[in-house]
């Protein structure tokens, strides 16, 4: 077993006593709510993964970092460890304050010294990051998803480890692995990062890894960052968990490690083999695929690797057709979490002009799913929604963004347990629309139909009078008259109701559904 990154593992979490005095003193402090993301990387620094690391980096180790893959100090280390908030958090701290970090529940977890703060330039970042490999707007957004456009640094004291509920069986701090690995008397330990299941030629490829270098193993599933609900975290769990007992003739444990939360190429794996080590892993095991455009030689990653006291074993990317060959216990795990699409959870999300015919072709559709009787069903009808979840909502752009948002989660909830959601809001937004998309179509399927029945028609149908309204000032904001509707370019189904019954238009919603296999006609 190889010694930490550095000479010593930086374990920062703070004494009972001094964690009990952080609690006191926090409730004058400046606090910030990470998301999951910054949330892993903080587990990272607390239990001294990121060693020699002691804390989020100041500016002169960032620009360093991205610049030359080194610390200011000189220590090789290759992707930035910062924590992003937004503007107006950053510009209420100022060096030598103290900040509490709290998880997205808003429970303490660590204490940070405010030592900077700065505005760093983001495309500059995600070019050096990336190799240049792509523009530095799509890499930047890569690198940060959701991330904010301040830094800050300064030296973390940790109050708790982010509390996991889920496979505790797999969960150990560095210090418990090097405390493992020193009891079975492990002197070369293989270590093997993973967001994927393992497959038969992975287990091939990770048994005959441990006999040419009669080693022990150390296989860290890398943990998802979307919170409770992700679905790929969960489902990468249970595959290992099932396919374990198939490495038990080996010197092997499992131990699942926070996500980095960033590109991937030569750094993350460097990044990847500094954790490896302070886990007590002397060789990192990296199954090809890494090398970038700023990378000429496999002399210069051999090179890397040798200053950061690790092995590394490369293997070639496995054929495809060999990495299908899975054990039938993965297979049962990734059929359970992804089911065909006639069994998953289904969004029908109708959008278009008020009058236009969202809410009748909608209503007749929930009655046809009702008589074929396959899958629970719900109609989130936009004047419904309005009456019991949005009542104190007004009609500015705001406020019918959070309308729609609102709807999104409810139909969220409802297909993530393989139910069929049919939305009709008029949802005239196009960016709320796809934020409805991105929440959904992770875990099921989304389909957008925009009913397109042109306004002259819609004002025709205006059984409230409510056109006649809004032309005549009364009604001020109305879709359509004095409020935009911006069309989709991304429906999968578009219907003019003009000639069409609301039967029709909701037989050819269905015979789309059931063309793209989302749903079995009897």
């Amino acid at each position: 077993m190889i010694e930490p990154y550095g000479g010593a593992l930086q374990d920062l979490l703070v004494t009972p006593e001094r964690a009990a005095q952080i609690h006191a003193d926090s409730l004058d402090w400046p606090s910030w709510d990470l998301s999951y993301r910054q949330v892993g990387a903080l587990e990272l620094l607390l239990t001294g993964a990121l060693s020699p690391l002691t804390g989020y980096m100041c500016r002169a180790d960032y620009e360093s970092v991205c610049s030359s893959m080194r610390l200011a100090g000189g220590v090789l280390w290759p992707l930035p460890v910062t924590l992003d908030l937004p503007e107006e958090i950053a510009c209420q701290l100022q060096p030598g304050q103290m900040l509490a970090l709290r998880d997205p529940e808003g429970f303490m977890l660590a204490a940070l010294h405010v030592e900077e703060v700065w505005q760093p330039d983001l495309v500059a970042e995600a070019n050096a990051v990336s190799g240049g490999e792509e523009p530095g707007w799509a890499a930047a957004a890569r690198l940060s998803p959701r991330g904010h456009g301040w830094y800050v640094g300064g030296g973390v004291e940790g109050v708790t480890l982010p509390p996991h509920h889920d496979f505790t069986d797999l969960r150990r701090t560095p210090a418990e692995l090097r405390e493992h690995f020193a009891s079975k008397g492990c002197e070369r330990i293989i270590a093997f990062q993973t967001a994927a299941p393992l497959h038969q030629a992975t287990h091939d490829v990770l048994t005959h890894a441990v006999r040419k270098y009669a080693a022990a193993l150390l296989i860290s599933p890398i943990e998802g960052v979307a919170g409770p609900g992700d679905l790929g975290h969960f489902t990468n769990g249970r595959c290992h968990r099932a396919v374990w007992p198939r490495f038990q003739a080996l010197e092997a444990i499992c131990a699942m490690v926070p996500s980095f939360g960033s590109t991937g190429g030569l750094r993350l794996t460097l990044l990847q083999a500094i954790v490896a080590r302070n886990q007590g892993c002397t060789h990192f095991l990296e199954r090809g695929g890494f090398f970038h455009a700023d990378v000429d030689s496999r002399e210069l990653v051999d090179r890397y690797f040798q200053e950061l006291g690790v092995t590394l074993v490369s293997y070639p990317p496995v054929d495809y057709r060999e990495e299908l060959s899975t054990f039938p216990e993965v297979a049962a795990e990734l059929a359970r979490s992804y089911p065909a699409r006639h069994e998953q959870g289904l969004a029908i999300f109708f959008t278009g002009l008020s009058g236009a015919g969202k809410s009748t072709v909608a209503s007749v559709l929930v009655s046809l799913f009702l008589e074929q009787g396959e899958r629970p069903v719900t109609l989130l009808d936009g004047d419904l929604v309005r009456k019991y979840l949005s009542s104190e909502l007004g009609f500015s752009k705001e406020d019918r963004d959070t309308n729609i948002r609102r709807i999104g989660f409810v139909a969220s909830e409802i297909t993530k347990n393989g139910g069929i959601a049919v939305c009709a809001p008029i949802a005239p937004y196009d960016a709320v629309r796809k934020e409805v998309r991105e929440l959904i179509a992770p875990r099921a399927g989304f389909i957008l139909v925009h009913i397109s029945t042109p306004l002259s028609e819609c004002e025709l149908r205006d059984r409230k009078g409510l056109y006649a309204k809004a032309r005549a000032g009364v009604i001020q904001g109305f879709t359509g008259i004095s409020d935009p509707y911006e069309e989709p370019e991304d429906a999968e189904i578009t219907l003019d109701t003009t000639d069409l019954s609301p039967l029709e238009a909701a037989r050819e919603v269905l015979e789309y559904l059931t063309e793209e296999g989302y749903i079995k006609l009897a």
